[in-house]
């Protein structure tokens, strides 16, 4: 009589045997790990996933909060990603952090919103120098001042605490970059008329524009280019006076000469390729004084002007405004010393005009001791 084969009952003696029997392996959480688990349960303020393991995996209280417009819109059976922050508590169960999906998904939503050029809804939360800090759904985000419309250039100070339309403009998740603008909304009309302007700018024309943004290495402007002949029909492109095209003088700093709503007139010098905005010049209006420095002060002149700046190699005096002459440190003798503000009188030696420079040598105003 052949012999009894054993039943798979009687070969099950053990949750391992039942797990080799089944080839199921039981999921044992880590602290830290990042776990994949189904929705089972939403219900108050507690979610409740399947992640594999012998406990369901919840998501209570402060976890709950920090994630509560993602998991708003989960559905039963939806898979996603948490964080274990305790593989067991005193119930058995694995607590669970969603936050960094509901980060994902957020950042997902700004990428989508960029690509497909939708209008979304932050709220302003506080202003600096530089623009508007807002909220995008939890996420630190910024409104710069150049993308504010003429409506509120140089007063979104109103739209703290206020809900703002926008459009991202920049999204950069390893940097934590948000960037929006809000002209793209309000004067959306007006921008589409941006790439017609720019194939309509020419170099050397002269147009009206509004500043937008004061920055240590120049102005932004808001430039008003005519799209007809009759000027009735305009194009609105960004565009940049750098410090050194604002005056003919030495420029400290651009806030010393315009700030953010002047209207300006400006020059086109030309439009850079590669950001498609323009490049401008305040000074260009006017004259070089150094075009007639050569016919108005010729070797031997005479006269009086302050001293601008002092350095090691001489001494720089303002002829006027936009002209700086030297005396050099050899032309000097070891008492003369002088420092910003002093007034001296000068002698012209020579100019260089198209290599802006101009020799001076001090004209001794005082009778030297002895003299008789």
């Amino acid at each position: 009589m052949a012999a009894k084969k054993p039943s798979v009952k009687s070969e099950i003696k053990s949750m391992d045997d039942l797990l080799k029997l089944t080839n199921h392996q039981i999921v044992v959480p880590k602290k830290g790990q990042t776990v994949k688990g189904k929705v089972s349960n939403k219900s108050g303020k507690v979610l409740t996933l399947d992640i594999g393991a012998k406990t369901e995996g919840v998501v209570t209280e402060m976890e709950f909060e920090a994630a509560v417009d993602y998991i708003k819109d989960l559905k039963i059976g939806d898979e996603i990603d948490a964080i274990v922050l305790l593989p067991e508590n005193n119930r058995g169960q694995t607590i669970l952090s969603l936050k960094h999906a509901a980060s994902d998904a957020k950042w997902d939503f700004f990428q989508n919103a960029l690509d497909k050029q939708e209008i979304i809804e932050v709220k302003g939360i506080e202003t600096n120098k530089g623009g508007l800090i807002v909220d995008a759904l939890g996420l630190p985000g910024f409104i710069p001042s150049s993308q504010f419309s003429k409506e509120y250039i140089g007063n979104f100070k109103q739209l703290k605490g206020q809900k703002v339309k926008v459009k991202a403009i920049e999204v950069e998740r390893e940097k934590n970059r948000l960037i929006f603008s809000e002209r793209h909304v309000s004067e959306a009309e007006e921008m589409a008329h941006r790439d017609e302007a720019l194939t309509k700018v020419k170099s050397g024309e002269i147009c009206t524009g509004v500043v937008s943004g004061v920055m240590p290495f120049g102005l932004f402007v808001t430039a008003k280019v005519p799209l007809d002949d009759a000027g009735k029909n305009f194009g609105h492109v960004e565009g940049l006076i750098h410090i050194s095209e604002i005056s003919w003088e030495k420029v400290n700093h651009p806030k010393d000469y315009h700030q953010v709503g002047d209207e300006v007139q400006v020059k086109i010098l030309g439009v850079d390729e590669e950001t498609g905005k323009l490049n401008l010049s305040l000074k260009q209006l006017t004259e070089d004084p150094w075009q007639k420095v050569a016919k108005d002060y010729p070797a031997g002149t005479t006269f009086t002007g302050k001293v601008s700046r002092v350095e090691v190699f001489g001494v720089f005096v303002n002829v006027e405004p936009g002209v700086d002459g030297l005396i050099h440190a050899s032309k000097l003798s070891p008492d003369q010393t002088f420092k910003t503000g002093d007034e001296v009188t000068v002698t012209v030696e020579g100019v260089e005009a198209h290599e802006r420079r101009m020799s001076l040598s001090v004209v001794e105003t005082t009778v030297p001791m002895g003299y008789k």
